[in-house]
């Protein structure tokens, strides 16, 4: 890769990186599992990944690149998931990391203005959107001792 193309390339990591931080803000704020630095590192592997499949190995098929982040990404979502007393939680936030992938890719193909797109249609989804749909798991954790009584008959846990 020339230092040009090198140089070039950087500016598309820092955009990942940017529209990566608008989508991991709202997690932050919400202080759920993944938050900001987590998509802004998934954001901008997706979108290194994608430009190396495309610039650094031209001869190859940048498909299976984006097949394999996908997959991968999909684990790391996978990890973010939580099952406690019987109720998954995080669901939203799994799925805005495998959507951060997505607008880092998009980046990485030189697709900046349908990741900028992308980035705002998640956003808003999960900021407006959340105002209409049930807010189960991102309402605010219940006080200590409050989850056994609300659960059926559950012995208490040391978790307190």
């Amino acid at each position: 890769m020339s230092l040009t193309l090198q140089f070039e390339t950087s500016l598309l990591l820092v955009l990942a990186a940017l529209l990566s931080m608008l989508l991991g803000m709202d997690r932050e704020r919400r202080q759920r599992s993944a938050g900001l630095r987590t998509h802004m590192l998934v954001g901008v592997g997706a979108c290194l990944f994608t430009l190396l499949s495309v610039y650094a190995f031209p001869a190859g098929d940048p498909a299976r690149v984006a097949a394999n982040v996908v997959t991968g990404v999909g684990f790391l979502g996978a990890g973010a998931i939580i099952q406690r007393k019987h109720e998954v939680h995080d669901l939203t936030t799994a799925a805005n990391i495998w959507a951060t992938a997505a607008v880092g890719m998009a980046v990485g193909m030189n697709a900046w203005f349908l990741a900028i797109i992308a980035t705002l249609v998640i956003w808003v989804i999960l900021v407006v959107i959340r105002r209409f749909s049930k807010a189960d798991e991102d309402e605010e954790e219940p006080e200590p001792g409050a989850a056994e009584t609300k659960s059926k008959g559950a012995a208490p846990t040391a978790e307190g």
